[in-house]
């Protein structure tokens, strides 16, 4: 057991430098791909109808055990086999579930034409990542758009994937990617997806209640304080706006983000013409600016950094105590 204790902490300390200074290779096929697709046939086959509601928790179920259990045995076969092997296998399951690289590179590709000044580029760019209209956005909106997205994503696509590593392995890790792609694709309020996706949403509400507000908190206290204001006045601050935000989870990464750049997020976006509205969040001291990009990418670094410290500290004190 101790031995196999260790050999997951190795895991999942490989698994996310894996991710971070390599990332995904382009055009490799990928688990979250596969995932998309048996959603999008399942939901074909079963949104329709009466009982919706129970039908998506059908769909919750078929996504997700297979996920499980398919990474659960690669992962047992690979250990059963050799230490070393489980090792490796579990530090690449992991890895591929992680988006630290491909949420930097996806910054950094609006940041760059903004900061040059080409908007037209960074609109496109940025249409690729949000779901707003970007067609007449200025500098301060693009930059809002990647700010809240990065910070969302924190959460999203790297400390609650970890969380879950550690927890049950690539397995859980996994688990958690099946509900939050359900969770991307169903879990919408409007007509169609209202009752279907109700089970996704809720699920990955679930799982996302603890990371969201560990890497909140991680936020605030190890990335620089930009905004300038005291420990006191952004904690409150945080605690305060979180609240506000119509997710259970991201207003605590985007609201942490706000008060500890300084700026103001959330406000008036357009969906498809659509003109909607949600509560502001931050100290708004200063405008947003493409420096800000690279602010919040710092946060991403140091928030994820310090999610893995606190989980290998956890994880140590578990072996120490076995």
């Amino acid at each position: 057991m101790e031995k196999l204790i260790v050999a997951h902490l190795i895991a999942v300390t490989i698994g996310f430098y894996l991710d971070r200074f390599i990332g995904d290779p382009p055009n490799w096929p990928h688990p979250v791909r596969w995932i998309g697709t048996s959603i999008t046939k399942l939901t074909n086959l079963l949104n329709k109808g009466r009982n919706r509601t129970a039908k998506g928790a059908v769909l919750l179920i078929l996504v997700v055990l297979p996920s499980f259990v398919i990474v659960a045995f690669l992962t047992t076969a690979a250990y059963w086999w050799h230490l070393v092997a489980g090792i490796a296998v579990e530090s690449v399951l992991i890895a591929i579930g992680l988006a630290q690289k491909s949420l930097r590179t996806a910054a950094l590709d609006v940041a760059k034409p903004l900061a040059a000044g080409d908007m037209m580029e960074a609109r496109k760019k940025l249409s690729w990542i949000v779901g707003r209209d970007t067609d007449d956005l200025g500098e301060s909106q693009i930059t809002r758009g990647v700010v809240e997205t990065v910070s969302e994503n924190i959460s999203d696509g790297v400390t609650a994937p970890l969380f879950f590593a550690f927890i049950l392995g690539a397995p859980g890790l996994w688990l958690y990617k099946a509900v939050n792609t359900l969770d991307s694709m169903v879990g919408y309020k409007d007509d169609r997806y209202r009752e279907f996706g109700t089970a996704s949403a809720r699920a990955d509400d679930v799982l996302n209640f603890i990371p969201a507000r560990i890497t909140g908190f991680l936020m605030l206290i190890l990335s620089p304080n930009e905004g300038g204001l005291t420990i006191d006045k952004r904690f409150e601050g945080w605690q305060q706006d979180a609240i506000k935000h119509p997710s259970p989870n991201s207003g605590y990464l985007e609201a942490a983000t706000a008060w500890q750049l300084g700026v103001q997020l959330g406000g008036t976006n357009t969906y498809r013409g659509v003109i909607s509205h949600r509560s502001e969040f931050g100290p708004n001291c200063q405008k947003l600016s493409a420096i800000h990009i690279d602010q919040t990418l710092v946060q991403l670094k140091r928030a994820s950094s310090g999610f893995l410290a606190l989980g290998i500290i956890i994880g140590g004190i578990v072996y120490a105590t076995a």
